[in-house]
């Protein structure tokens, strides 16, 4: 048996190598750099703040567990609470905290929303109405109540029947002044959309 060996390739000149690594590296242009650069910060930025906002939530999270409330808080929570069962109950509700000067903001931009002066002028323009246009008076269902200082903050969802045989569900978030036991300026957010449609595909009734 005959071995044969081929003959040895020689070793690459590491010097060659080298020349030859300069001469590509032309070929990265300033764009790429740039590029580079510029995926490499977005990275760094988000594993950034991605560390600034973890013990950020637990603090919120540890406060918010760790805080009781006021007697002040408490008893506006509770005043709120009673009115919102009262109201899914058909005995009472809310509007019968209102202050006769209660500014009532509805935001966003459905048919109803603005800044209404007085308790009176929000129950004309709006809750008349919109109470005319159902079949089975909307109920809620509270989410959370939040109380802080004079301020309740209540979101919920409500639903009813329109006129129409069609169902009224909307979710709403009420922020609310509070004074004496009185609500004296709100600010309410809910689907424009789903309000719009039962405004405008049904008439009050009588």
């Amino acid at each position: 048996m005959t071995l044969v060996f081929s003959p040895r390739r020689p070793l690459p000149n590491v010097a060659q190598s080298t020349h030859v690594l300069e001469d590509a590296m032309p070929l990265m242009t300033s764009a790429n750099v740039r590029s580079m650069r510029s995926r490499t910060r977005r990275i760094f930025n988000a594993a950034l703040g991605i560390a600034a906002t973890i013990p950020a939530m637990g603090v919120v999270e540890a406060r918010a567990s760790s805080e009781t409330l006021t007697e002040t808080e408490s008893r506006n929570k509770a005043t709120v609470e009673t009115a919102f069962q009262a109201w899914a109950a058909g005995t009472g509700g809310p509007f019968d905290l209102l202050a006769d000067d209660a500014r009532w903001t509805i935001e966003g931009y459905s048919l109803a929303s603005k800044t209404y002066s007085s308790r009176e002028e929000l129950m004309r323009e709006v809750i008349r109405p919109f109470n005319a246009r159902m079949k089975e008076p909307l109920k809620p269902s509270i989410r959370r109540v939040y109380a802080d200082g004079d301020g309740v903050v209540v979101f919920f969802d409500a639903r009813g029947m329109a006129r129409d045989g069609q169902p009224y569900v909307n979710t709403y978030a009420w922020f609310l002044d509070m004074r004496h036991d009185r609500i004296v300026r709100v600010s309410a957010f809910f689907d424009s959309i789903v309000f719009n449609d039962l405004w405008t595909r049904v008439s009050p009734g009588p």
